[in-house]
This record gives structure tokens, C-alpha cells and sequence, in this order.
């Protein structure tokens, strides 16, 4: 049987790898790092992670992401079997030790025999053969050239920042605590998953003051793209007004200063555990595109963090993708050359699971036609279905954009199947349909 090939070795890559050899259908994973670098990676490791260490909600009842996250482990997706064992404390989210995730994602693929890790870097996309082509927000430019070509058209792009991190052994925990916004956790390591650095109202104005005023860093002259909504830097949310971060980021409610109990924040900055030694923690929706010196001055005026030592300063990348609308069909294939899928977050999706959920269904599809059959997508009833079928043609081609998956994407739930229509019955009767569907999706194929 001829090999199905995938570019990058990313979230999406792994997971498509997974799925294809589990298939019982071989398969090449091309992967240009640590040959070709980037500056956000690391490492050579399969599936790292740069922006964060969460994959957000784990409630798979009232969460349309945490809803993803059954459907990806009720398909034996590695991505979520990994994540599940280097999971860490962070509330009612699944946050993990990002490097001990990432090896264990190698480790896995690896010792798998079907599948074979091939280093180097692919510049130009084949014609013949069955590839998925899943590089992600970071494709070298000579790949991203080669895209353009055969899409015809300029690829869209928006802007990712990255959130810095702080070794914890440099916090000031006579100024911060350790709490779960609510104590949200079922135990108390999950009610104690993060600190918070407490802010007063002087100490907030003087932050934003020094947040708008310090060196950013400038885009090349005819850059025109935007920024994803869900990943804004934190100086992009302070343009849109003083009190932007104060009712996001850094909103000061369900938190009790145990130094203070009485005494109420202004604002309050939290950090989750980004490893499993709790060694190192990130701060949270501290996205940034300041300069490596303005982030030090800046980040170090937050209460408790002013001796703090970062292992990792903030930053800013360009995050490619295509108009999937009009250039995708159904099974994730580009409709003028068709021996090429393309999954993860190049496609138009947003966020580590549901680029690893693209990377899974492509997978799937291109081992079912390695066996010369065909597999249909999920009902877009389903979390993974409702994704897709935004991306292929439920979204409007003029005005797409990325997209994180969330009940818009979903049909309206029928009447009388939800009773009520407050989200408190609506969403359960959401994820109740959607795991039956696609438990009738699986037992099909």
C-alpha cells in the first residue's frame, strides 16, 4: 500500500499520523524542524506547543471545546490521550506540561512501525499522491509560496502573540496567592491552580499607562493583516480602553486575597502552571508585541512580580490560512488539485484542539482512501462536523476569518428536545446529540 504523506509534524500532523497508521495504512511525516528553525519552536519534538499550555474547557456538557475534546478521545485521538497524562492542575481547563506532552507525542509516533519521521523541509507541493499538508501558522515561507501558487490568490493571514513565562520561584507570594477563580476544581491542587497578583486602582492606571507608552514591535511596511480576536495582545486590548483588561484578562472576580481578605482588587493578574514541577508559570491572556526590554519593565510593575525572571518573553507571529470556503471540499481536499488535504490551523480553525481535530478527521479521510474507499464527515451536529462544515462551506467566503469551535456552529436544537431555552438546558441538549452522533459516525466506519 503506498504511504500517505504529511508536512509538519505539528498538533495536526501528530494527529493525523496517529489516525492513518492506526488505519493500518502506512505513512511519512515530513517535518523541517530542527533542521529549519522557527522562532517560536524550541525543540524538534513533534506537537510542541508555543502560544500556551491549555487546551481550555474539559466539560464536555456545557462547553462546545470541551465537547471536542470527547469526540477526539472517543476517536483514540493520541493528541488527547497525551494531554490527558501530562495533565496538570488549571481549574476546570486541560492544561498540560507542555515539553513532557510534546515527547510523549514523539515517544509514541516513533515506537509506532507504520509510521515513518522523515526531517527536512518540503518546498514544493507534490502533484501525484495522497498528502496532507499541515504546517500550521508557521510555514516557511518557500511552502507558503508554493500554497499561494496553486490557491491563486494571496493567502489571508492574521496576527498570533505569544503570553510570557515566569519562573515561580521568583513570585512574590507574600503579595500573590494560589487560587481558581470560584475555587472552581473538584480538588484542592485544581482549586489552588493559579496565582493571582492583586492591583489597585492606582497601581492598574499606572500598568496601563506604561503598557500603552512602552516600544512595540512594528510590522513590515504593507502589512495589512488583523489579529484573531481570541489571542488579542494585551496592548491592542488596552487601545480599545482603559477599562478593556480590567473586564478581561484581568478581571477581578470570584478571588479572595488571602493577605487581605476584606480588602477588594482593582484588577488581578493570573498565572497557571505551565509544567508539571510547577517551576513555571505563564501569564494568563498576556499576549504581547512589546519589545523585549518594555515587557521586563512593564510585566515587573504587577504586584508580585517585581523581581520576577522570565524564561520566556512574549511575542508576535504571522498566522497564515486559507479561504477553506472556496478552496476545500467536504473531505478536506483543495478542489483544483485534489492529492492534497490540508489540516490544522492553516485551514481557517483557531486554537490547539481544533487544529488537532482537523488533523484527525484528514487523517481518517486520507486512510480511508489509501483503502480505496471514502469517508464522509462528521453530521456538523458534532462538534468536528460543525467545524468542518464551517470551514468548507457553512462560512461566508467574503468575510472569513478563524474561527475557535462554539454553539453558533452548531443547528438549533430541536423544539421540545431541550425544554427551556436557557443555555442550561440548550447546551446539554447540544452535547447530548452531538455524542450520539457521533458515536453513529464511528460505529460506520
Amino acid at each position: 500500500m503506498e504511504p500517505v504523506h504529511i508536512i509538519g509534524a505539528g498538533l495536526a500532523g501528530s494527529e493525523a499520523a496517529w489516525q492513518i497508521a492506526r488505519a493500518g495504512v502506512p505513512v511519512v511525516l515530513h517535518e523541517m524542524r530542527p533542521t529549519v528553525e522557527t522562532f517560536a519552536h524550541k525543540s524538534g519534538d513533534c506537537a510542541e506547543m508555543v502560544c500556551s499550555n491549555s487546551f481550555r474547557s474539559d466539560d464536555d456538557v456545557m462547553n462546545a471545546v470541551g465537547q471536542l475534546h470527547w469526540e477526539m478521545r472517543a476517536a483514540g485521538g493520541l493528541i488527547m490521550a497525551m494531554a490527558d497524562k501530562h495533565k496538570l492542575p488549571a481549574g476546570g481547563a486541560l492544561a498540560v506540561d507542555r515539553e513532557a506532552f510534546s515527547a510523549s507525542v514523539t515517544a509514541a509516533l516513533k515506537a509506532e512501525p507504520l509510521i515513518t519521521i522523515q526531517p527536512g523541509e518540503i518546498t514544493e507541493l507534490p502533484t501525484t499522491g495522497n498528502w496532507i499538508v499541515a504546517t500550521g501558522p508557521l510555514t516557511s515561507d518557500a511552502l507558503a509560496g508554493a500554497i499561494r501558487g496553486i490557491t491563486g490568490s494571496e493567502a489571508l493571514a492574521f496576527f498570533d502573540a505569544i503570553a510570557p513565562i515566569v519562573h515561580a520561584d521568583t513570585i512574590d507570594m507574600s503579595i500573590a496567592w494560589e487560587q481558581s477563580r470560584y475555587d472552581k476544581g473538584e480538588t484542592l491542587e485544581e482549586q489552588r491552580a493559579y496565582i493571582n497578583c492583586p492591583m489597585t486602582k492606582d497601581e492598574y492606571e499606572a500598568f496601563i499607562d506604561a503598557l500603552l507608552a512602552a516600544d512595540k514591535t512594528e510590522f513590515h511596511e504593507g502589512e495589512t493583516a488583523g489579529y484573531f480576536d481570541g489571542c488579542l495582545p494585551i496592548e491592542v486590548m488596552a487601545e480599545r480602553g482603559r477599562e478593556t483588561l480590567r473586564f478581561g484578562p484581568m478581571k477581578p472576580v470570584g478571588l479572595t486575597n488571602v493577605h487581605k481578605p476584606d480588602e477588594k482588587a482593582y484588577a488581578v493578574v493570573q498565572l497557571r502552571r505551565d509544567n508539571a514541577l510547577g517551576t513555571l508559570y505563564n501569564i494568563v491572556g498576556f499576549q504581547t508585541k512589546m519589545k523585549y526590554g518594555a515587557q521586563t519593565q512593564v510585566f515587573r510593575m504587577i504586584p508580585g512580580l517585581q523581581d520576577a525572571s522570565f524564561a520566556r518573553l512574549g511575542g508576535i507571529h504571522r498566522n497564515s490560512f486559507l479561504n477553506s470556503p472556496t478552496l476545500l471540499d467536504d473531505r478536506m481536499r483543495m478542489k483544483s488539485q485534489p492529492n492534497l488535504r490540508f489540516a490544522g490551523q492553516v485551514t481557517g480553525v483557531e486554537g490547539y484542539v481544533e487544529s488537532a481535530a482537523m488533523g484527525l478527521l484528514a487523517g481518517r479521510m486520507a486512510a480511508a482512501q489509501a483503502k480505496g474507499q471514502d469517508l464522509a464527515p462528521p453530521a456538523y451536529t458534532t462538534s468536528m462536523g460543525a467545524l468542518v462544515n464551517h470551514i468548507t462551506g457553512g462560512a461566508e467566503a467574503k468575510t472569513f476569518q478563524p474561527m475557535n469551535v462554539n454553539f453558533g456552529l452548531f443547528p438549533p436544537v430541536e423544539e421540545g428536545r431541550s425544554g427551556r431555552r436557557g443555555r442550561k438546558d440548550r447546551y446539554p441538549a447540544y452535547t447530548q446529540r452531538a455524542k450520539d452522533d457521533f458515536n453513529a459516525w464511528l460505529a460506520a466506519q
